[in-house]
């Protein structure tokens, strides 16, 4: 069951709650019976591995079709190197 922070907006008392996902927000501050606000913070996210791509979470494979195709076209062109560029000096 997740925990929720509140927060009243008259006397400024703040605790926090655990509640279930089907249970209705608080309203009423226990302490002054003023209105509650409900309490949003930042959640720690780590994204751990060799790396995200925009193609991850999608079904099917519109990147692999493109790369397969590609890589045909690649085999029928001449196979010289392409010519080298050197870095632009500022």
């Amino acid at each position: 069951m997740p925990t929720y922070a509140y927060a009243c907006t008259s006397c400024g008392h703040a605790f926090d709650a655990v509640q279930s996902f089907s249970d209705d927000a608080l309203t009423v501050c226990p302490e002054c019976g003023g209105a509650l606000r409900k309490q949003y913070g930042s959640i720690g996210v780590t994204f751990n591995g060799s790396g995200f791509y925009r193609t991850d979470s999608r079904s099917g494979g519109g990147k692999k079709t493109e790369s397969s195709a590609s890589s045909k076209t690649d085999k029928s062109t001449s196979a010289s190197p392409a010519p080298a560029t050197t870095p632009a000096s500022n």
